[in-house]
């Protein structure tokens, strides 16, 4: 579930490696101030479980309040 604001402390360590699950869910494993930080700690990922699929991606707070917003309200279906 996508949060609706970020804390202060989440925007203080916008970068983050999420883990793709298989249900078309994500979960956080870490966050980061920096991207070498977490290309460093993505490449230990992938030496330790290369079958896990992992992304490092940059969370800003306009981007997640967009995000936040249901399905139901962004499509318009037209009968």
């Amino acid at each position: 579930m996508i949060p609706k604001e970020l804390t202060y402390r989440d925007r203080l360590k916008p970068w983050c490696i999420i883990r793709q699950l298989s249900n078309c869910q994500q979960l956080t494993v870490a966050r980061f101030t920096r991207r070498p930080d977490a290309e460093a700690y993505l490449n230990a990922l992938r030496r330790l479980m290369p079958a896990v699929p992992h992304t490092i991606v940059f969370v800003n707070a306009l981007c997640v309040n967009e995000l936040s917003v249901p399905i139901q309200t962004q499509l318009s279906i037209d009968s």
